[in-house]
């Protein structure tokens, strides 16, 4: 029987340095040749998937962590942060000198000194994935299409990255914006890295129950695929969930198969051990 496959990006398909597996690219390839669909379900917006995960081949896409829904070219959801949200948070985060990038399907925006007081953060999440070199990256390795000197006041924001200087930044945050979806990543709990905020009650499992109802499919024909805490709502939704070996503790303790690395073939191996394709 055919499934329906969702896998997340960074630490997922492709490793923390942007690198996507040949064993992946063969694996997904394989499995819609089976006539199984597949799709990544990532807190990327759009403009962040770049052509190379599209050259794949793929049914389509869900972004911003829950907020946006495409299938086969057609947006199926997309639920924006309004303008006036958008100018308090960035009212707000100017105001705690909090660096930041607005995240859009139209691009990220970075604020006036991400691209120095960014850097640091993004290292310490490369280095905490364990990937080798970390101290050489620099924002625009990360974020290669990102954008500088934009307009931050916009009306097509799916959510909003911030650099934390401390936990606290984010319990204040959190506290001002009752409205809005609130969230760390990058280490657990105090040790987090950024901030983000987004749209109220939005996440990855929400974003795959719509799209189920699009299709007309199974919540037991699904399996999810993913190496983060943000990824475990879409994998207890889901009819089985895979942890990535290389993910966060939590995720691999509640997962139903935990695979290798996103750098050990660890996709194409969880695909064979499934009988998605054969080996």
């Amino acid at each position: 029987m055919s499934k329906i496959l969702f896998i997340d990006v960074d630490g997922t398909l492709v490793d923390y340095e942007n690198n996507l597996p040949a064993s992946a690219v063969q694996a997904i390839r394989s499995a819609r040749a089976a006539g199984h669909k597949v799709y990544i379900c990532t807190g990327r917006s759009r403009a962040e998937v770049y052509q190379n995960i599209w050259d794949i081949g793929l049914d389509g896409m869900i972004g911003g962590n829950g907020s946006y829904v495409e299938d086969e070219g057609q947006v199926v959801m997309h639920q924006l942060i309004t303008p006036e949200q958008a100018r308090r948070i960035v009212d707000w985060l100017h105001s705690r000198k909090l660096e930041f990038y607005l995240e859009s399907n139209n691009g990220l925006f970075a604020s006036e000194d991400f691209e120095r007081q960014g850097l640091a953060a993004l290292q310490e999440y490369t280095r905490r994935k364990g990937r080798a070199g970390a101290e050489q990256l620099t924002v625009r390795d990360v974020f290669p299409d990102m954008i500088f000197g934009a307009d931050l006041y916009r009306d097509d924001l799916n959510k909003v990255s911030y650099v934390l200087g401390s936990y606290q930044d984010f319990l204040d945050t959190k506290a001002q914006f009752p409205d809005m979806e609130n969230n760390t990543w990058g280490g657990k709990g105090e040790i987090a890295l950024f901030g983000d905020i987004g749209v109220k009650d939005i996440n990855k499992a929400h974003a795959v129950d719509v799209l189920l109802a699009h299709l007309g499919a199974k919540r037991e024909d699904t399996i999810a695929f993913g190496d983060a805490k943000i990824d475990i709502p879409m994998l207890e939704y889901c009819g089985y969930g895979v942890a990535m070996g290389s993910g966060g503790e939590e995720i691999r303790a509640m997962a139903d198969y935990v695979t290798d690395d996103v750098d050990k073939d660890g996709l194409y191996k969880a695909f064979v051990h499934l009988g998605l394709i054969e080996g």
